[in-house]
């Protein structure tokens, strides 16, 4: 039996960065926006954050929403694939790696599937203020 490494939470900085992109994107109506914590299962990054728009147009809104969010955190990307065509952008942040896909590419690459034994950061909170957050907790 190979013993499993625990748990460790993901790093508060990664975190926050994570949880900021997936607000930026809910913000663009980004769909089914995941959080996945790959600290423990990678070595390449701390964390994706997964969503999809309906069409190209909105995954180039939803990806610059991201964008310009973390670049007004003082977060540059270190690269950005995929905003020409639209349906796969890919934006680099370091410790996190940001995924907007078209529905189509998302179903088609699957990385809900392949990340699937990740664990997920909650993110049912998303596009709503604290105050809301503690309500929806009570």
């Amino acid at each position: 039996m190979t013993p499993t490494k625990p748990h460790l939470p993901l790093d508060p900085a990664a975190h926050d960065l994570a949880v900021a992109a997936a607000r930026a994107a809910a913000a663009r109506k980004a769909e089914d926006v995941c959080v996945y914590d790959l600290h423990v299962v990678s070595s390449f990054c701390d964390a994706f954050v997964v969503c999809h728009g309906t069409n190209r147009r909105q995954v180039t809104a939803i990806a610059q929403g991201v964008i310009d969010e973390l670049r007004a955190r003082g977060v540059r990307p270190m690269g950005v694939e995929g905003m020409d065509a639209g349906r796969w952008v890919l934006i680099d942040f370091g410790d996190i790696v940001v995924h907007v896909f078209d529905e189509a590419m998302r179903g088609f690459y699957d990385l809900d599937g392949l990340w699937g034994d990740a664990p997920r950061v909650p993110v049912d909170s998303l596009g709503r203020s604290e105050g809301e957050r503690a309500e929806t907790r009570s």
